[in-house]
């Protein structure tokens, strides 16, 4: 199949419709915290709070959400104050002494954990940049910068963030590099940063030449230092979603380059590899996890459908359609859409449920806790809403939307 052009006007038509009138809404105003500052976003089906807490991750998501909003979308008063009070509680609460940051914290902000990773950094990083862009704040851009930079130390400076002993079976997770890329990519595409384009590349590089591999047709979500495959139970184990996030992020970038047809290639590889790994041909949806070798996996929740990787295997699909013109990613792209919004969202009380089984019955209700709340799903449907708006306007007087490979008669 393909999308005609009334077809991608629809579909961006019903994105923007979803994040400002669904899904946007459920999440604010309700869920700033005027009190302490930052967002109260663990939440059941209908909105009702269910923990005060406060993950540091989502945090700096949320802020991120309405500062690109005000960037991009219409520059609303509430969503540049709505984001300020993120940022403030991330820079006031939730940095240890150490100059780290904590994972989770209460309402207050007092800490309760810390992990060694650095993810609650780099959401920092996004956050502050993202803001930095919609108010002028220099301080906010420095601390953009100097985060970004600490990100960089964390992930290079060997034993800097993991503990003396590794044991005998040290191993890499594709999580950095594809972390640290997207964290770049919006640190230049907000308010700039020099180091941005040569470590893009250097992620790009790392994630093609040690988790991509042609022979078994799999981007392996873990690997040994030297890149090859740890065959245990942890080491085989596969995340589709995930990597296939990591494939748009990499089809972004080819965008970004002016399409450029190495990273199309590349990105459109992992995408293909990891849907027939992770479509499920049975029920429909994206499997959990996976077993390299279709092993038995180890997590309970191995077969279950969680809402965060349809969004980027939504993102994917349709960023790989508009760059190649492959009626194979129109066709995934309308699997994937029509199986998440007619099974994860919640057309009553707005917003995505977070958990399905297999066959696609929902296994609890909250929708917001320590790592789901208003970034995932509100991202994709700003993504593709921003990527219809950029193929519209691509040629109106002919209709045709040329790209490196294949013209998109929309």
């Amino acid at each position: 199949m393909s999308y005609t052009k009334s077809d991608l006007e629809n579909l961006g038509t019903f994105y923007r419709h979803q994040l400002l009138h669904d899904t946007v809404p459920f999440w604010f105003p309700r869920s700033l915290d005027e009190k302490f500052g930052g967002y109260l976003l663990m939440r059941d089906d209908h909105g009702a709070l269910i923990d005060d807490d406060k993950a540091v991750w989502i945090q700096g998501r949320a802020a991120w959400l309405l500062a690109t909003l005000y960037n991009t979308v219409e520059p609303r008063k509430e969503w540049l104050y709505g984001a300020k009070s993120g940022i403030d509680f991330l820079n006031d609460h939730c940095f240890d002494t150490d100059g780290r940051m904590f994972f989770h914290v209460t309402r207050a902000g007092e800490p309760i954990r810390k992990r060694r990773y650095f993810f609650s950094e780099t959401f920092a990083v996004i956050a502050n940049a993202a803001y930095a862009k919609a108010s002028g704040d220099e301080a906010a851009a420095e601390k953009a910068r100097y985060l970004f930079g600490k990100c960089i130390e964390y992930a290079t400076i060997p034993g800097l963030l993991e503990p003396k002993f590794t044991g005998i079976r040290p191993a890499k997770g594709i999580g950095i590099p594809m972390i640290l890329m997207n964290t770049a990519q919006q640190l230049r595409e907000t308010i700039g940063d020099p180091r941005c384009d040569g470590l893009i590349d250097q992620f790009i590089k790392e994630i093609d030449t040690d988790f991509v591999k042609d022979d078994i047709r799999c981007v392996m979500e873990q690997v040994a230092p030297d890149g090859s495959i740890i065959d245990h139970i942890d080491g085989r184990t596969l995340n589709p979603g995930h990597a296939i996030e990591g494939a748009w992020f990499i089809l972004h970038e080819a965008k970004y380059r002016n399409n450029d047809p190495h990273l199309i290639a590349l990105g459109c590889k992992m995408l293909d590899y990891m849907w027939a790994r992770g479509w499920d041909e049975e029920f429909g949806g994206i499997f959990y996890f996976r077993d390299v070798y279709n092993r038995p996996v180890q997590e309970y929740w191995q077969d279950m459908k969680f809402w965060w990787p349809h969004n980027e295997v939504i993102i994917a699909t349709l960023l790989a359609y508009t760059l190649t013109g492959n009626e194979k990613y129109a066709k995934w792209h309308k699997m994937v859409h029509d199986y998440a919004y007619s099974h994860f969202h919640d057309a009553e009380n707005g917003e995505w449920f977070g958990y399905l089984h297999r066959d696609g019955s929902v296994s609890q209700t909250a929708k917001g806790n320590l790592f789901k709340g208003p970034f995932h799903l509100p991202r994709q449907e700003w993504y593709c809403a921003q990527l219809m708006k950029e193929v519209a306007g691509m040629d109106q007087a002919t209709g045709i939307f040329e790209t490196k490979n294949k013209s998109i008669v929309i």
